[in-house]
């Protein structure tokens, strides 16, 4: 099997690339990657999505590229909004020549300030379609409704997954590309503050990285065209909880600081899996504790 995975060398793609079988061509510009390594065998385009062109044929385009962190987007709005519009675009088009899968990470950012709680993928989402998330919101759900347009004009077989707040080793936690975890052990692990958005009360539900890939390769399976799932947990922790809880499994002396809270940031998210768990014969395995307790020594071990 032939993969194009692109935006392979980010905190996703690293993890899943080691789980393939095949040939395997990364398309990354490295704009957002800090733990990446190449290993023999893959082979390695630095460029950005919207920019390449190839004349090969694969049997699987996996669009992995985005700038998920809220801090970096919202720095960077005009390229987020091109990667999940033109980029999309550009990766749906080698697919269909391909004739191959085409399978999407969209975003559970996607459902604003839902109202559902677990969120089911039946729910259209609230939004600010101008507000200051919208770069990535918005262009997400573009890019939903582009990849459905693939699939109802040219019949390709396309697959769209929403993930819900992944967590694990690799995942970037300095500047503006820091994630809530990641950030929260780096700064324990430095004696550092805990910086936390708002209150804190504001909820997520955290999903290990070795579920995510596991869900993934099974979406990757045969008889799944045009399925739309979430992958995640249903469930909810508070931010301040999480930061606790960092703060007792590191041992750490740091303090929590409280910033003012970001604006349009959901108050609350967790996934509705119940339509994974049927098609997919897939849930989470991997609890909190245990998925905090590896990702932290992970950090231990490239910080010291």
């Amino acid at each position: 099997m032939k993969y194009l995975v692109i935006g392979g060398a980010g905190f996703l793609g690293s993890h899943l690339i080691n789980s393939l079988d095949g040939e395997i061509t990364i398309v990354d510009d490295l704009s957002t990657v800090k733990y990446f390594e190449k290993k023999p065998g893959i082979n390695f385009i630095r460029q950005k999505i919207e920019n390449f062109e190839t004349n090969e044929k694969y049997d699987y385009v996996i669009d992995l590229a985005a700038r998920p962190s809220p801090e970096d987007y919202i720095n960077h709005p005009v390229e987020t909004a091109l990667s999940n519009s033109i980029g999309t675009y550009k990766a749906l088009e080698i697919a269909r020549k391909s004739d191959a899968i085409f399978f999407y990470t969209s975003s559970s950012e996607i459902y604003g300030h839902a109202e559902i709680i677990p969120t089911p993928e039946t729910y259209w989402g609230k939004v600010n379609p101008n507000g200051i998330r919208s770069c990535y919101d918005e262009s997400k759900r573009f890019s939903e409704a582009l990849i459905m347009s693939y699939l109802r004009q040219y019949g390709l077989d396309v697959r769209i997954q929403r993930p819900f707040n992944v967590y694990g080793p690799k995942l970037r936690e300095d500047g503006s590309y820091g994630r809530v975890i990641s950030r929260f052990i780096y700064q324990a692990l430095k004696g550092e503050d805990i910086t936390i958005f708002g209150d804190g009360n504001q909820t997520r539900a955290f999903l290990y990285v070795s579920d995510w890939v596991e869900a993934t390769k099974k979406m990757l399976g045969k008889g799944l065209k045009g399925t739309i799932l979430n992958i995640g947990s249903d469930k909810e922790m508070k931010i301040i909880e999480l930061a606790n809880t960092i703060l007792s499994m590191t041992k750490s002396e740091s303090k929590i600081k409280f910033l003012p809270p970001r604006e349009d940031d959901p108050p609350r998210r967790a996934a509705d899996i119940s339509k994974a768990k049927k098609i997919l014969n897939w849930e989470p395995k991997v609890n909190i504790e245990e998925g905090l307790k590896i990702t932290i020594e992970w950090f231990k071990g490239v910080l010291n």
